[in-house]
């Protein structure tokens, strides 16, 4: 994750450097405004006090115009940086999300799968999220020298003995802070990252079964776990709240010790004292915020912690060039089947040996188990993710469906497809008349997981999907589960007609003996 984090750094360094001037402009006209405006004040009441020759020969223009001056610098420079910094920081996030979600794809999908759906989600929301404050960093840190630069010199001004002061109570105020909030914080943020990813992950998985949860009045006891989890996210929020906020109060009495000790010590004219103690004071409030700001590194790093657990080494390089001809060949022992390119073969066997497990493995979804699959002369092992899916297209059981449109399901098998395309797909897949019973066609909101349709309708869909994607060979797990007789003759015809106009090949996994008449005489027994 600290790849991710430095490339986008990286891609927006002028931005993240535009914010770090504005931010320094901002920090040091708000010191020298504040210390100019408590010497002008205290100048102007002692000339009050000297009587009217001391007042008359007062200049009260250059202040008064070098107030205003810093006000509207400070204004514009605050504005400016909270403006471009915000900008820094989504577009780094969102090149952060998609170097993630782009890594998890590069993975072996076996590994991937093996990981929870609410743990990603969080990763990719609020383990991301919180990697805002690492570009923050980068963009404000840079005032502290502008902080301590300015604060040092307008305290010399009331005295050398000021101006150390004002150097050792800054950068013990910081290194303070830092050294606590490392003894203080780092088990905290790693309490609410690990309670907010338990708070996904419960309202995740609740809401998959939500329909199951009604019909068996289980809604109390849902409202009990998500109550529960909030409950220890609220605690544990609540706790790191604590610990910050007791680390602000130790840099208040900081803050309080360094003015009071530089209003004793220091032995200038009580203008020029005015002038270096709000300067002070000023500097040691915008150091309050620099110590906060660090402070979100301990929950940065808790956040990419996470995320490297859940980051899988993608596959390096392309791997082994395959062929556009090439075959599979299907090993277990001293058996061996061949099937050449646009050949057609069915796996058979019971309940439980292994088909459906046989055909994921083919895309990467699982382990191959006691058979060896090879594409040409490549063992399927060696084969990266990505090549795998330029080979298979695979229809499974149960396809997933994502909560949008009909074309947008569809879009999903890749990039450019068109509506005639999309049409001709669920016409082979039996689907034509469904799409015109929809009231909007393609453009139909299908709902969660592709709820408005039947079991069937979704298994068909997922069957059109893998025809649009255009793949060599294509991968059927059940296609005609659950279908009636005279829809299942249809289906086999029409898949009959494509694959034999596409050369398209065919593995087959099914029970039916009509679509087992589909893949002809070459049979795989896992029996």
């Amino acid at each position: 994750m600290t790849g991710l984090v430095e490339q986008a750094a990286r891609r927006h360094r002028w931005t993240i450097r535009r914010a770090a001037i504005m931010a320094m402009a901002a920090s040091a006209s708000a010191i020298l405004l504040l210390a100019i405006s408590g010497w002008f004040l205290t100048g102007a009441a002692l000339a009050g006090l000297g009587g009217v020759a001391a007042v008359a020969s007062f200049n009260y223009l250059l202040p008064s115009a070098a107030i205003r001056a810093l006000a509207i610098i400070r204004t514009l420079a605050r504005y400016g940086e909270r403006y471009v910094s915000h900008q820094a920081v989504v577009r780094s996030l969102a090149d952060i999300r998609s170097g993630l979600f782009a890594s998890w794809l590069a993975a072996p999908p076996a590994l991937l799968l093996r990981s929870d759906s609410g743990d990603l989600l969080a990763g990719l929301t609020g383990d991301v999220d919180a990697l805002d404050t690492a570009i923050l960093r980068k963009a404000i840190l840079p005032s502290a020298f502008a902080i301590v630069s300015v604060a040092v010199a307008m305290a010399a001004l009331a005295g050398p003995l000021a101006a150390c002061l004002s150097l050792l109570s800054l950068a013990a105020s910081f290194l303070i802070g830092r050294h606590l909030a490392s003894r203080w914080l780092p088990a905290h943020a790693r309490a609410v990252a690990d309670a907010r990813a338990d708070f996904r992950r419960t309202v995740d998985e609740l809401m998959a079964g939500t329909i199951d949860m009604h019909v068996y009045g289980l809604v109390g006891q849902v409202d009990v776990a998500v109550s529960d989890a909030a409950t220890a996210l609220d605690a544990a929020r609540r706790a790191e709240a604590r610990a910050e906020g007791w680390l602000m109060v130790i840099h208040a009495a900081l803050s309080a010790v360094s003015v009071a000790l530089m209003a004793v010590l220091a032995s200038a004219p009580l203008p020029l004292l005015a002038l270096g103690l709000l300067a002070q004071i000023a500097a040691m409030e915008a150091m309050g915020t620099l110590v906060r700001l660090d402070v979100g590194r301990l929950r940065t790093a808790a956040a990419q912690a996470r995320l490297d657990r859940l980051t899988t080494c993608a596959i390096a390089g392309t791997g082994p060039v395959v062929p556009d001809s090439a075959g599979l060949a299907f090993r277990q022992g001293a058996r061996s089947v061949l099937v050449p390119q646009g050949g057609r073969l069915a796996i058979t066997g019971r309940s439980g040996a292994g088909k459906t497990r046989l055909l994921r493995s083919l895309v990467g979804l699982e382990a191959a188990g006691m058979i060896d699959v090879s594409i040409g002369d490549i063992p399927l092992s060696l084969l990266p993710p990505a090549q795998r899916r330029m080979a298979f297209a695979y229809a499974a059981q149960d396809a997933p469906m994502l909560a949008g449109t009909l074309a947008d399901n569809l879009a999903l098998a890749r990039s450019g497809i068109d509506r005639t395309e999309m049409e001709a797909a669920l016409a082979t897949a039996c689907l034509d008349q469904l799409v015109q019973r929809l009231p909007d066609g393609l453009d139909t909101w299908l709902g969660e997981d592709g709820a408005r349709l039947s079991g069937g309708e979704r298994k068909r869909l997922g069957l059109a999907r893998a025809l649009l994607a255009g793949r060599p060979w294509l991968l059927l797990d059940e296609p005609s589960e659950g279908l009636d007789a005279a829809t299942e003759a249809m289906l086999v015809t029409q898949l009959e007609r494509w694959l034999a106009d596409t050369a398209t090949g065919l593995v087959l996994v099914s029970h039916r003996p009509a679509m087992l008449a589909l893949a002809g005489d070459q049979r795989l027994s896992l029996d």
